[in-house]
């Protein structure tokens, strides 16, 4: 199922068992920022991105590193060489994504980060390496930005598309089916908005942070909150800015977002992710938050 029906989409979704899939994935893979500037491509959509003079190359390429270093404490994590030709490559989750046996290549709209699609190292990391059946998406036209505009519960097989310039309802059908979800809910993103995976986040299927203001249709809103209760945790407009939506659950215990933005988090949040069985891991990200993503952004998942 693919719908814009919330209320036949959330019937549906109560019914699903936590039986598709690992909650959480089994390896991760970062891309440094190499080259890291900014993309005026991407700024033309992104209104999180600072100004050229607001990047600090040297900084970024240091906090990456600590990221790393923090994530292979948890699981196993490769990081692939950037590109200077791909500045935005530091957010490969984008571009590349798997589902157990399938490595997925999305289509991205601008194409400065088009070009990270022909990274043909990446391409046999997955195929030639772990021997997953590539499923590339990034040849037709329609914009599917992957796990930027695609929030998955991996638990139950539940998607949630975010529309907006980065993602039409084409883009959602197709990586509902390169995912091979049970069913998929698509929704309007605010004005301003370009990615679901900045207000929106899944952690390891039973809790979700949810940034209200993201989203064009409060009934979405909603129906996130309802499907997750009594782990539905609505963000207040500080945390949002501060990219707290922008967090992911590596392993079912933990839930990883930048410092900044677990210095934002409100002590009623911290008790619900508490309540949820979740300790928070943070890292010092200011630097790659400038690019106009955050922690989750930098991820891609190994299923």
């Amino acid at each position: 199922m693919i719908t814009r029906d919330i209320t036949q989409f959330l019937t549906f979704a109560r019914a699903c068992a936590a039986d598709f899939g690992p909650a959480t994935a089994r390896g991760a893979f970062l891309v440094a920022p190499d080259g890291f500037r900014l993309a005026e491509q991407s700024a033309a959509d992104n209104r999180y991105m600072a100004q050229a003079d607001g990047f600090d190359a040297a900084r970024a390429s240091t906090q990456h590193r600590e990221l790393h270093r923090a994530f292979a404490r948890a699981l196993p994590t490769v990081c692939f060489a950037g590109d200077p030709a791909t500045p935005d490559a530091v957010f490969p989750n984008n571009v590349f994504a798997t589902a157990p046996g399938r490595a997925i290549v999305g289509r991205m709209r601008h194409p400065v980060r088009q070009r990270e699609a022909r990274r043909e190292d990446i391409r046999a990391f997955f195929t030639t390496v772990l021997g997953y059946e590539p499923r590339d998406l990034s040849q037709q036209p329609h914009a599917c930005e992957l796990t930027g505009a695609l929030v998955i519960d991996r638990a139950r097989g539940l998607g949630f598309a975010g529309l907006s310039e980065r993602c039409d309802e084409e883009g959602a059908r197709l990586m509902h089916g390169a995912f091979g979800l049970r069913a998929t809910l698509m929704f309007d993103l605010a004005p301003g908005e370009y990615h679901t995976n900045v207000v929106l986040a899944v952690l390891a299927g039973r809790a979700a942070l949810i940034c209200p203001a993201g989203f064009a249709d409060a009934g979405a809103v909603d129906a996130i909150e309802a499907l997750y209760a009594p782990h539905g945790i609505r963000l207040g407009p500080d945390e949002h800015a501060a990219f707290a939506g922008n967090a992911i659950a590596l392993t079912p215990d933990r839930v990883w977002m930048s410092a900044g933005a677990a210095a934002a988090l409100t002590p009623v949040t911290r008790a619900a992710l508490e309540a949820a069985g979740f300790a928070v891991e943070s890292v010092e990200l200011d630097a790659i938050e400038a690019a106009g993503g955050s922690l989750r952004c930098c991820v891609g998942e190994i299923y």
